[in-house]
């Protein structure tokens, strides 16, 4: 079944490993794929614009289906392979609820991570950095970050519940991101059990960016968090 798949994925993107955490707990391991140079642009050549015409990955086949954008990849695997592997959405209206609610927040955590911080310090020159206005940048990840190790700390051991969900799919690669950079997560008690539980799940050490074990990030980037 995999064999119609297809994906065009770049190393450390994590609207890229959402969807190949999707595949791996759906059981396509092995799925046919593209790793994509971001360095040299192959992600605007025609043969990603054709499928793709704003030039973005992750970019996926299903056989003729093509899905771009990485939580179109990963609701429209769930519920084409619902009943294969792991049930990323709960059956029960009230947990997927929670579920839903856990995977729309995540956009507190990347605004505030990404937008906010590693877009800004990636983009403006050390000697140009308003450090006033980092610090302010710094206290609102913390207290976001907060509210997360809050809701992990009364979870059963994953964000909502007991099992593995697409909430995790959405939430994990920003706090593996976060600790690549230096996010001390010995603040932050019941994210740093989190961590470690799922660093070793099968499907985060198969599809874990492949640079990131060949070269270390820049851990003074969030030293400060």
């Amino acid at each position: 079944m995999s064999s119609n798949m297809f994906l065009y994925w770049g190393s450390g993107s994590i609207p890229c490993w959402k969807p190949m955490l999707v595949l791996e707990e759906k059981g396509f391991s092995g799925y046919p794929n593209k790793k994509i140079s971001f360095s040299d642009k192959e992600h605007k050549s025609e043969e990603v614009l054709k499928l793709n015409p704003r030039g973005q990955v992750p970019t996926f086949k299903d056989g003729d289906v093509v899905v771009n954008e990485s939580g179109a990849i990963c609701f429209y695997l769930e519920n084409k392979f619902s009943d294969s592997g792991t049930k990323l959405l709960p059956g029960d209206n009230a947990e997927r609820g929670r579920v839903l609610q856990r995977i729309f927040e995540v956009s507190n955590v990347d605004s505030n991570l990404i937008t906010n911080i590693i877009h800004y310090r990636f983009r403006t020159d050390k000697d140009k950095l308003d450090h006033e206005l980092l610090a302010t940048k710094y206290e609102s990840l913390r207290t976001e970050l907060k509210i997360w190790d809050g809701y992990l700390a009364s979870s059963g051991g994953y964000v909502v519940g007991s099992n593995f969900t697409m909430a995790d799919v959405y939430f994990f690669p920003y706090i593996a991101f976060g600790v690549r950079l230096g996010l001390d997560l010995s603040k932050y008690p019941a994210i740093a059990a989190y961590y470690d539980k799922v660093k070793d799940r099968p499907s985060v050490k198969a599809s874990w960016p492949p640079h990131w074990a060949e070269k270390p990030g820049d851990s003074t980037m969030l030293g400060s968090v």
